[in-house]
């Protein structure tokens, strides 16, 4: 054989050896060039997550802090655990405490109390912000006449709005409802008028030109193209009324899920603790969810651009 012909053949042999490399590879092709990648391609820029992707990712964190959580809070006995019992139940307690929760401690009772208080405090939060909200952001004066208090309220701390809301609706009902209107109008009001700025000038320069009237052009125009920011607005909102449903309910309240929280603090047990505020989660996510599933139902050409 001649020299070029050999060289040829060595060269079609180290060719052909990538390809039965990946050929016997017991990875597949798409895997293996995520594990090649360096830190297995978690910082691509803007990349197109499958949601089996993004539910996977989501989970590795809930994971470790469950797998910290449990090597912490091990051990045959008291003494032998790094924390104690009485600071951190391990997950197995908290879990096992559920039908002492449930039964002797009335939960379900608790969450529709606070479900009924949140659900009040957004629905009057959203009578006063929604058309403010809308007036501001359509009218440059209405807004300049409103803008220094929505810019004071903003930093305004929630927690000490607690003793005031008690010296003017007492420590009943309407107090805890009134709260969480507060805290929930002082979240929403910007973000609605935000999404009214935010209506391309475009729009109603169009609607100038076929002869809209101001009503209009308010209704048709500026409320139909920012939809879908108020309504994603309003989720976001309804979050607001149960991250503050313990400071609503820390004064007076026989029922609720703070309650049950500042009565498992001070009586115990403590894995109670832990439970109320899974199920404050799992609550919120859930009308989260709700949210999410009407606005593609209400908007569904969002979910095209």
């Amino acid at each position: 054989m001649s020299l070029p012909e050999k060289d040829a053949e060595l060269a079609a042999r180290g060719a052909s050896a990538p390809a039965a490399a990946r050929k016997t590879s017991p990875l597949p092709a798409g895997l293996g060039r995520l594990l090649a990648e360096p830190f297995f391609g978690l910082f691509r820029i803007r990349e197109r997550v499958r949601r089996r992707t993004a539910l996977l990712l989501g989970g590795i964190p809930i994971a470790v802090i469950l797998i910290i959580w449990s090597a912490i809070t091990a051990g045959p006995s008291v003494e032998d655990r790094l924390i104690s019992p009485v600071i951190l139940p391990s997950p197995a307690e908290v879990v096992t405490s559920f039908p002492s929760l449930w039964y002797q401690r009335a939960l379900s009772r608790s969450i529709v109390t606070s479900l009924a208080r949140v659900g009040g405090g957004f629905a009057v939060a959203a009578a006063v912000a929604l058309p403010l909200g809308i007036a501001m952001g359509a009218f440059t004066k209405v807004k300049a006449l409103f803008n220094p208090l929505s810019v004071m309220g903003s930093y305004l701390p929630i927690a000490a709005i607690v003793p005031l809301t008690l010296s003017w609706f007492g420590t009943g009902e309407l107090q805890k409802v009134m709260f969480l209107a507060i805290a929930s109008f002082v979240c929403l009001l910007p973000l609605v008028v935000r999404a009214i700025d935010d209506v391309d000038g475009v729009y109603l320069n169009t609607a100038y030109t076929l002869g809209a009237s101001r009503l209009q052009t308010v209704t048709k125009v500026l409320l139909g193209v920012a939809a879908p920011e108020i309504f994603n607005a309003l989720r976001l909102t309804v979050g607001v009324g149960w991250t503050y449903i313990i400071l609503a309910e820390i004064v007076d309240a026989e029922r609720g899920l703070g309650s049950l929280i500042i009565i498992s603090q001070r009586r115990g047990p403590r894995e109670h603790i832990y439970l109320v505020l899974l199920v404050i989660m799992g609550l919120a996510f859930a009308i989260d969810q709700l949210f999410i599933w009407a606005g593609r139902a209400l908007f569904p050409y969002r979910e095209r651009q």
